[in-house]
């Protein structure tokens, strides 16, 4: 299938049945130029192995060793493309691991939390933007107008499936840039027990 056609379809099962894809993402990082260099060395850039359902973003070939004092996660996915500032979002089960306590929120908030990041050149202190990640539902401007929500709206979300569910205050992000997804991370996709092709709706307009 094309990605106009695609398009067409995804359009046409919002219109008619008000349903989103759900997308589960497990622990990542975003890295800033500067301590891209310093981990991986000079000039280097990132490889993309698999181009994720956001415009422009992807997974990339490059991972990290997370540590703290008390706790160590291994092979932490690099996302491109890069980003002005270093941000690692995770799952709350990844924070009681390295027992930690990072703020829940968006890609724009920050907390003083030192974690270091090893990579095969380098090692980096990070001392902020270490964040919990939070449910959220991106569209854009038409997407958010035919489900009747808008920028900054919190909402009530319904799953199905055979463990169904409804999560409550996501936040949607609207940009022109954005492609219609709820996402949610691997602890509340493990809950619910989603699987790939599970489509979720709005319960609740606040």
């Amino acid at each position: 299938m094309s990605e106009e056609l695609r398009q067409i379809v995804e359009q046409i099962v919002v219109d008619y049945f008000g349903t989103f894809p759900v997308e589960v993402s497990n622990r990542h990082i975003h890295l800033s130029p500067e301590h891209l260099e310093t981990l991986f060395g000079k000039g280097y850039q990132l490889n993309a192995v698999r181009q994720l359902s956001q415009p422009g973003e992807f997974a990339a070939q490059e991972t990290l060793t997370l540590l703290t004092p008390h706790g160590v996660i291994p092979n932490l996915r690099v996302l491109g493309p890069i980003r002005s500032k270093t941000q690692l979002e995770m799952a709350a089960s990844d924070a009681r691991k390295l027992k930690i306590n990072p703020p829940l929120g968006t890609s724009r908030s920050e907390e003083n939390l030192k974690v270091i990041l090893v990579g095969p050149l380098g090692v980096v202190e990070l001392s902020e933007g270490v964040i919990i990640s939070q449910r959220h539902l991106h569209a854009t401007p038409e997407e958010a107008s035919r489900l009747g929500v808008k920028d900054g709206q919190l909402v009530e979300v319904e799953i199905g499936g055979e463990r169904p569910g409804i999560l409550g205050k996501v936040p949607v992000r609207v940009s022109p840039d954005y492609k219609l997804a709820l996402h949610i991370d691997i602890d509340e996709g493990n809950a619910l027990g989603v699987k790939e092709g599970f489509r979720a709706k709005i319960y609740k307009r606040s």
